[in-house]
């Protein structure tokens, strides 16, 4: 099957659009991105600088703001300078979600620069050419924004839950979650409506280990492209231009992006389980700063907390890595308690081990569910399952 020149490609074109947040940009400074060579009256009075852990600070025409902000608050992004879009979109909408909610809760905070969002460029973002896997691993969105927080650049940090790994750094908690978006993953194609639908051979882009094992595991007359990374409008793009037939992206994403009109159908739960503390948002900060986590502990949505607490737990256990397809999720059921799914499989598909677990929403019991369900499995498993 020819994607690039089928009549239905050609008429029903993915809609890129790059969307930025709603919220003006009006303290916002970048690290470790190169930036392009623009003259303007703002930006002449920025100064290049070079932070205390040695990566070059970009200052747009806000380093007054920066040091009079109540809270400064890190994050992967994106800032649009001239036609340049820096990575990750996402990451910046997930920024804006965290400063919105401050601002509804403490009144303080809403006047102009008392919340300043620090872009941290991460070795994830640095390294597009390679699939995760070979390039560490565990870390890789969060490691240079976990060493801003400890020197005290930023006072938050806001993460994506799925790329946090199970141990956070010394001198830092994570005492706050958001509201739980979407776990579910979407479909996105522009020849078929679903998985199911797509002819042999056909090619599905993706670059988590996760949904490779269980496509193929359940479809295995499809092919997977691996090495397909880059933010949500660069996967688009690849798709849109021919290079596989569809590929799966986190629905909670592309809600945070309004860019659902790109889904063609949202995978079920028994079709594929999402990755631990998929659709979770997390704001880190210092240990001893009680300040920031008192403004934290107002935001932090308990149900959510303990569930990716449960699956986290799951996910120690196994000790799992970017190499090891690993899902879990953990939910309150009807009757109020925690209902509990993980799996393991090996990479190509050919072995999926499950299993699940039920009982009291309540911390120490969530937390040993994820435990006993990862024993489980290991045990299941055996010597040499996971390759490494």
């Amino acid at each position: 099957m020819d994607i690039s020149t089928s009549s239905f490609h050609r008429a029903h074109k993915v809609s890129l659009l790059r969307r930025q947040p709603s919220s003006p940009v009006n303290s916002v400074s970048v690290i470790g991105f190169s930036l392009p060579r623009i003259t303007s009256p703002s930006l002449d009075k920025c100064r290049r600088k070079r932070s205390s852990f040695g990566v070059v600070r970009a200052c747009v025409a806000v380093e007054e703001k920066t040091r009079t902000a109540i809270i400064r608050i890190g994050t992967r992004g994106s800032i649009v300078i001239s036609v340049a879009l820096l990575d990750s979109p996402l990451a910046l909408a997930q920024a804006y979600e965290s400063r919105a909610k401050l601002q509804a809760k403490h009144p303080e905070l809403t006047s102009e620069g008392a919340i300043h969002i620090e872009i941290i460029k991460t070795t994830g973002d640095k390294i597009l050419s390679q699939p995760l896997a070979d390039i560490g691993g565990k870390g890789l969105f969060t490691k240079e924004i976990d060493e801003a927080l400890i020197n005290g650049h930023i006072d938050i940090a806001v993460h994506s839950m799925k790329d946090v790994p199970t141990y956070l750094p010394e001198k830092t908690i994570l005492p706050c979650n958001l509201v739980r978006e979407d776990v579910r993953d979407a479909f996105i194609c522009l020849t078929a409506a679903s998985l199911a639908e797509l002819p042999a051979g056909s090619v599905v882009g993706t670059a988590s280990l996760r949904r490779k094992s269980q496509i193929l595991h359940k479809y295995p007359s499809l092919a997977v492209e691996e090495n397909f990374r880059g933010n949500v409008q660069t996967r688009l793009s690849k798709l849109q231009g021919g290079k596989v037939h569809a590929t799966l992206l986190a629905l909670a994403g592309l809600k945070r992006l309004s860019m659902t009109e790109n889904v063609a159908s949202v995978l079920s739960l028994d079709e594929m389980l999402p990755a631990v503390a998929q659709g979770a948002i997390g704001i880190a900060c210092r240990t001893e700063d009680d300040k920031m986590a008192s403004y934290l502990a107002s935001l932090n949505h308990e149900e959510t907390r303990l569930a990716v607490a449960c699956e986290r737990a799951f996910l120690e256990t196994l000790d799992g890595s970017c190499r090891t397809p690993i899902a879990g999720y953990a939910a309150k059921d009807e009757e109020g308690n925690c209902y509990f799914r993980g799996l393991v499989a090996s990479p190509d598909g050919t072995r999926v081990l499950e299993t699940s677990r039920k009982g009291p929403y309540v911390f120490e019991d969530m937390v040993k569910m994820g435990k006993d369900a990862g024993q489980e499995l290991l045990s299941l498993a055996g010597p040499g399952f996971f390759g490494n």
